[in-house]
């Protein structure tokens, strides 16, 4: 029989995780989140196959287009650069890439991309924060494609609201995909494929809801265990009493051309 741990514990262990890349192998056993149907990391693998000069935006620590690459050999592109705005990750994304020769550029999430206009016939992107569609478009050459998994409206919003309480509705429909698909069709670019998906997450204990605040830290700004401790305590008794606490991730998947000339 398992021992129950208490609540200090649970969140003192979530709390001391090192939050830095997107490896998120910590949750096994103690959180899941259902994946998308269209499998990102092995879609963008077959793209890259086929590309010379790819640029992945947003790269976090490296591992997704890591995997991509292996996915791709040995097949690979001439060039592959990322860019990476948080200093942890692009220290970590740097460690891993370098050995596949792939330049790793720290740059702003909101400034321009740091490369000249056509410089790329890929572009590769999992969950920016915000896409930038002039930037993707100006970088990209004529027939280049985009392809990209991007965060949904109101994703995850059962945990956001528990701690942030009911959000407006200009929140909960930000990111949305009709919206995005406006916005690059604007900027020039051609929607060849979208799809979305709305996915179930659970989270059986404190630690992974703690942890899980702290690495994806859009969710609740500012979020430090000091601050939200009687949400936390709420929901760990909720846990404990109830079971698992479900919540639903959006995920929707672009598949986007420059026109040729």
């Amino acid at each position: 029989m398992a021992v129950q741990r208490s609540f200090e514990d649970l969140v003192a262990e979530g709390a001391a995780v090192p939050t830095e890349g997107w490896d998120f192998s910590w949750f096994e056993g103690r959180a899941s989140e259902e994946r998308p149907s269209w499998g990102y990391a092995v879609s963008a693998g077959e793209r890259l196959a086929g590309a010379e000069a790819v640029l992945d935006i947003q790269t976090g620590g490296g591992e997704v287009l890591d995997f991509a690459l292996a996915t791709a050999a040995p097949a690979r592109p001439v060039l592959v650069a990322a860019t990476e705005g948080w200093p942890p990750n692009v220290t970590r994304a740097t460690a891993l890439l370098r050995p596949r020769g792939v330049v790793v550029v720290a740059a702003s999430q909101d400034a321009p991309l740091p490369f000249a206009d056509e410089a790329f016939d890929l572009v590769l992107s999992r969950h920016p924060v915000r896409p930038h569609w002039d930037e993707i478009a100006r970088v990209l050459r004529p027939g280049g494609l985009y392809f990209a998994q991007h965060v949904g409206p109101a994703s995850v919003f059962e945990l956001v609201e528990h701690f942030l309480g009911p959000q407006p509705q200009e929140v909960r429909t930000a990111r949305d995909p009709e919206r995005e698909r406006a916005d690059a069709e604007a900027a020039g670019l051609e929607v060849a494929g979208l799809r979305a998906e709305r996915l179930r997450m659970e989270f059986h204990d404190i630690a992974a809801v703690v942890h899980f605040l702290r690495k994806v830290v859009w969710m609740v700004p500012g979020f430090t265990v000091q601050a939200y401790e009687p949400q936390l305590r709420a929901l760990h008794e909720r846990i404990e009493q109830e079971g698992p606490f479900v919540a639903h991730s959006s995920r929707h998947l672009f598949d986007l051309r420059k026109p040729a000339r």
